[in-house]
């Protein structure tokens, strides 16, 4: 198949891993049940110590989160060589409803997937790490559908983004790349109802959470190996731009902030967003912590923050977490490719 828009192997160096002992990284999948007491959150944040020279990437890639999740969750934190603890930001605010079919949030870079409930079973929410379009393109906001599913895609590549790659690394980019772990669309891709857009793999998939697209939505490979065959034709596709979040957490209210993108006009700033959002609130004013809510506005924060007074802070709720060792093999340069890694 082609485009005019944008096997399992285990490498040498996970098979000495194994000779030394050192446990693999395993699939991990950001599937919850729906919660069913009236919450509209999922998950729960963890802290892990690393091991055998992972780096913050190695982890957030394990616990199938972005690159900007993770650093904004680590503050200060070497993404390379960390020392101490790090934050797993794996809870996260469902988007608005209604929840069906897929939901993107832009700027919280996380895609989910609300598939059809099935009978006997409680309903499920599956979520995954996002790369969102570069500055100086945009992805489409609104509502649309999945009108095709392609397997190992070919890229012709549009003059506009041959025009950017010249422009920028002063060489001829090329015209065309075929099926295969180098192709920039990955090995499977989902084309919406908005002219150009994918959902897709990578072949970069340590740019997952960053903005590397020109408007469409990268996958690391092993989530695109996990949601391709769970959505069909015809799924609805719902694109928000939702920076602000506010959701209930067992009877309390909580808040995750994200960086404004500037692609999307007419918006109010992040101060204005965030203060709109606390007025729909069911609470009175004197029991907003205020500093918590200056703190998300300064500092874009993807853990859920509680906005009550009465209940424990962010570093109160970190420190509470006991600490996991986190002894896999790092996924190595292996990784960096379109295949799913071993």
């Amino acid at each position: 198949m082609s485009f005019g828009s944008c096997l399992f192997k285990l490498p040498q160096y996970l098979a000495a891993w194994l000779a030394l002992g050192v446990c693999l990284q395993p699939a991990y999948s950001a599937s919850f049940d729906l919660p069913s007491d009236g919450s509209t959150v999922v998950g729960q944040v963890r802290r892990v110590l690393p091991e055998n020279g992972n780096t913050v990437l190695d982890i957030g890639r394990h616990f199938d989160l972005g690159y900007a999740e993770m650093e904004q969750a680590n503050p200060g934190t070497s993404v390379w060589t960390p020392h101490g603890p790090v934050v797993v930001p794996t809870q996260f605010i469902l988007p608005p409803k209604p929840w069906t079919g897929i939901v993107v949030n832009i700027p919280q870079r996380r895609l989910f997937y609300f598939p059809a409930p099935v009978k006997g079973q409680a309903p499920k929410v599956i979520t995954y790490p996002i790369s969102i379009a570069q500055e100086g393109w945009s992805t489409p906001l609104g509502a649309t559908r999945i009108v095709a599913k392609y397997q190992d895609p070919a890229w012709f590549v549009p003059q506009s983004i041959q025009a950017q790659h010249s422009k920028e690394d002063g060489v001829a980019f090329p015209t065309y790349f075929p099926p295969g772990p180098d192709n920039p669309m990955g090995m499977l891709a989902l084309e919406t109802g908005l002219p150009g857009i994918f959902i897709h793999g990578t072949n970069h998939p340590w740019g997952v959470g960053l903005r590397t697209s020109h408007g469409c939505m990268h996958l690391y490979p092993e989530d695109a190996a996990n949601l391709f065959p769970l959505v069909k034709v015809g799924t609805a596709v719902r694109v928000i731009n939702a920076p602000v979040m506010i959701g209930n957490l067992a009877g309390y209210w909580v808040m995750s902030t994200f960086p404004l993108l500037n692609e999307y006009p007419n918006q109010p700033s992040l101060d204005n967003w965030v203060h709109q959002s606390l007025m729909t609130l069911t609470m009175a004013p004197d029991r907003i912590a205020m500093d918590r809510v200056a703190a998300l506005i300064a500092n874009p924060e993807p853990i859920p923050v509680a906005l009550n007074i009465t209940q424990p802070s962010l570093a109160e709720k970190l420190d509470a977490i006991t600490v996991e060792p986190f002894s896999f093999a790092p996924y190595g340069a292996d990784a960096n490719a379109a295949l799913v890694p071993g």
